[in-house]
């Protein structure tokens, strides 16, 4: 069985509806795992992922101009991802979100926080460093402190961020800039979903994308 390698494909044959195995690249997870297809899209029976999955349908269409896509054959977003983040909150009637951010993001935690409130919901934020405990003593090697190895250094605390959430009892989870693995623990320790709202690129300004089309950033990635 081969490994799935979508991005690898140039036709993209699936968003056509186009699923024989003749007309596919033979890396196709649609060729490959086939028995998977059905089997998975019976998990949507379920009615809470139903629902779960039918109001992010909403939320991606609700995020383009109606008439535009109509009338025009185009789409033009309208909103950005905070303003989807709050709609889809209001869609599924939550009311209490969590927010697990990075002091190194502080203001921009304390903006969107701002921004989710005036919509009328209650956000609950735990910074990274939240604990005060030295990066020692959570078993990380002085000399992987970022300073001065011998004075205190406070270490990122994913797994009590996800557990203060978990026990505030938060609708669903944000992340704003963990780093690379401590979103991950974070992620694999909430009880909540959890969706993105920064994702920490330091060098760039927390804005990765921008290494994908710009030749000034060859030698770096």
């Amino acid at each position: 069985m081969k490994n799935p390698k979508c991005t690898k494909c140039k036709t993209k044959l699936c968003k056509q509806g186009i699923v024989e195995a003749s007309k596919l690249p033979d890396f196709c997870p649609m060729i490959n795992h086939q028995p998977l297809l059905e089997k998975v899209a019976e998990k949507y029976s379920d009615a809470k992922i139903r629902d779960f999955f039918i109001t992010s349908a909403r939320t991606e269409k609700e995020s383009y101009d109606e008439k535009a896509a109509r009338e025009e054959n185009r789409t033009v977003p309208i909103r950005p991802r905070i303003r989807e983040i709050s709609a889809f909150a209001e869609a599924i009637k939550a009311r209490k979100l969590g927010m697990a951010f990075c002091i190194g993001l502080a203001d921009e935690a304390a903006r969107a926080c701002s921004i989710l409130e005036s919509h009328g919901l209650e956000i609950c934020s735990v910074v990274c460093c939240c604990g005060a405990v030295d990066k020692t003593a959570l078993g990380i090697p002085e000399e992987y402190k970022i300073r001065d190895p011998k004075k205190f250094e406070a270490s990122c605390n994913p797994l009590l961020q996800a557990e203060i959430l978990n026990q505030s009892g938060t609708d669903f989870n944000i992340l704003v800039g963990l780093c690379v693995g401590h979103d991950m623990l974070f992620t694999q320790a909430s009880k909540a979903p959890v969706t993105t709202l920064i994702v920490k690129d330091r060098l760039t300004g927390h804005n990765p994308v921008i290494t994908l089309y710009t030749r000034y950033h060859r030698d770096i990635v």
